[in-house]
């Protein structure tokens, strides 16, 4: 069997960055360099390639253009490689990894995002062990030579998520990252040990490239005494043709009829609402309490326990779709890429 290649990808973040000795500012990482400044690479029996965005960007100006841009650059070397490794800022790396398991589903060989807490080029960095992990997960493959991870996954501080069940959950510790809704792919410990049975594996028959992702979303966040007027402008189904609403709990909301007509309004329209928990861990059930009964009535869908960032994504990628409405709603509510553990929730 020969030797493993992976193709590493640089977009930006802090993983990249390393210290100008001359002045002492972060620049990006030069990847010309990559074995000199992380030397471990050498004791991998890996054929390593990188690229770089032509602008290496924060996290914070991620977009769907430019998760397009990462998506296609997979798709176009996919038969050249074993497996990727993105190299991505942590801020927005769960959306990018959301993003890219709806642009490629289908695909049989790992797409590892992966970043830091700090610059690769500090000593107390976390962004060697995360970028030398993912590139290992990257080439791995079982006895009958397939790749072993067959999905979008984001690794980060000695664990392995799904990327669309991952979430940040911390702006300074290590662990920065979790899967609050869905078990752990993988743990790095003295060995690498692999939770096969969490291991996502695709019935397509071949990996499908899809990037027209419609950018009329918004994301709305309930809240205790929140007034209706202000909402008229995002319910503006003109403007926006989706919105994820965070309500509370499982999916619960407040009782107050403007509102429920806003929703009325806006889904007849043509508009379409998905509704996920503000919690971190669980998920909604519409109808389980009589506060939820609001948006059943309004035809409201229920988003089960998508992840915000999931349920962004999945969102722009629903709504690009050249499909019905209706076509639409079926695909919100239904399983695509391990992204949710139930199938319908709420209304048909």
């Amino acid at each position: 069997m020969q030797n493993p290649e992976v193709l590493i990808i640089y977009t930006g973040g802090t993983i990249g960055m390393v210290n100008d000795p001359e002045t002492g500012v972060l620049k990006p990482f030069d990847f010309e360099h990559l074995y000199n400044s992380v030397p471990e690479l050498k004791q991998f029996d890996y054929k390593l390639e990188a690229l770089s965005m032509d602008k290496p960007i924060d996290s914070s100006e991620m977009n769907p253009t430019i998760w397009a841009r990462i998506a296609t650059t997979i798709f176009d070397n996919y038969v050249n490689y074993d497996g990727f490794v993105v190299l991505h800022g942590s801020d927005t790396m769960a959306y990018t990894a959301s993003a890219l398991s709806f642009m490629l589903q289908g695909i049989k060989k790992p797409v590892i995002l992966t970043g830091s807490q700090l610059p690769i080029g500090q000593i107390r960095t976390d962004g060697k062990e995360n970028l030398i992990t993912a590139i290992e997960i990257a080439g791995l493959k079982n006895k009958d030579g397939e790749a072993l991870v067959q999905e979008v996954a984001l690794y980060f501080e000695y664990s392995l998520y799904r990327g669309n069940r991952s979430q940040k959950m911390s702006a300074e510790n290590f662990e920065a990252f979790n899967s609050a809704n869905y078990p752990h792919l993988a743990e790095a410990g003295v060995n690498l040990s692999f939770n096969r049975n969490a291991l996502l594996r695709s019935d397509k028959s071949a990996p499908e490239l899809f990037t027209a992702f419609s950018d009329e979303v918004a994301l709305l966040k309930l809240f205790p005494g929140m007034p209706v007027g202000p909402l008229k402008a995002v319910f503006n189904p003109e403007k926006v043709k989706g919105i994820v609403l965070e309500s509370f709990g499982s999916g619960n909301t407040f009782a107050n009829p403007a509102f429920e007509q806003l929703l009325k309004d806006y889904i007849h329209s043509g508009g379409i609402v998905l509704n996920i928990t503000q919690c971190i861990t669980g998920k909604v059930e519409q109808g389980k309490y009589a506060s939820s009964e609001l948006f059943i009535r309004a035809g409201v869908i229920g988003g089960c326990d998508l992840t915000t960032e999931a349920a962004i994504t999945k969102m722009m990628y629903v709504l690009g779709l050249p499909i019905s409405r209706e076509e639409k709603i079926h695909q919100l509510q239904a399983p695509l890429c391990g992204e949710m553990d139930c199938h319908k929730n709420g209304v048909d």
